[in-house]
């Protein structure tokens, strides 16, 4: 089911990533104007700094559009989390961790692979936002992806949580715990950016 998932997610991203030609550029590069509506869309955000960083380099796909903002916050999300996933999943190799280590690293892929899911899933709805023919369309898959962005910000949580205890070794702990906190940052910025999107319709 796992690898169902993943599969899914990388299908996704790449066709969205080729239906917006996301090509990174530096701000540099790009329009004032749309540099200053992502920074001034990021400041809604609870993690702004964070939002600008890992968004403004897609502004020339952007531009001024609440919809790509969005959208692009989400696919950037997916990507953070599906390399946390990768991370993670590597140090089961490590011959040294305990018993309690090792089973907290597996709940902790366990639940972001329920993260995965839930934001492929909301990259779904956004896209049937896009489509969508009337208002009541709208509303209905944009709180469909409001709600799947916001459960999957309690399993990034979760996951957290199972590194939290003094058993993990402290080096271990640590590195997972800043990119789970990272993952959570991004997720939680792209909902904010969601949220104003639907706002706008």
């Amino acid at each position: 089911m796992a690898k169902l998932y993943q599969t899914l997610f990388l299908i996704l991203s790449i066709s969205y990533f080729f239906s917006l030609e996301l090509t990174a550029a530096s701000p540099a590069g790009a329009s004032n104007k749309a540099v200053n509506f992502i920074q001034s869309s990021c400041k809604t955000t609870t993690y702004p700094n964070v939002c600008f960083r890992s968004l403004s380099a897609y502004a020339n796909a952007i531009q001024t559009s609440p919809q790509r903002l969005a959208e692009t916050a989400l696919a950037v999300t997916l990507s953070r989390v599906q390399s946390t996933k990768l991370f993670v999943s590597r140090l089961t190799r490590f011959k040294t961790l305990k018993k309690r280590e090792v089973e907290a690293v597996k709940d902790c892929v366990e639940e972001i692979n329920d993260t995965i899911e839930r934001l492929t899933k909301s990259v779904q709805e956004m896209k049937l936002c896009a489509s969508a023919k009337n208002q009541e369309q709208f509303a209905f898959h944009m709180s469909n992806a409001q709600t799947w962005t916001s459960a999957a910000l309690t399993d990034e949580n979760t996951c957290s949580d199972g590194f939290s205890g003094r058993f993990m070794d402290g080096r271990i702990k640590n590195s997972v715990r800043a990119r789970i906190v990272n993952m959570g940052q991004e997720t939680s910025n792209a909902l904010s950016l969601i949220n104003a999107y639907g706002k706008k319709y």
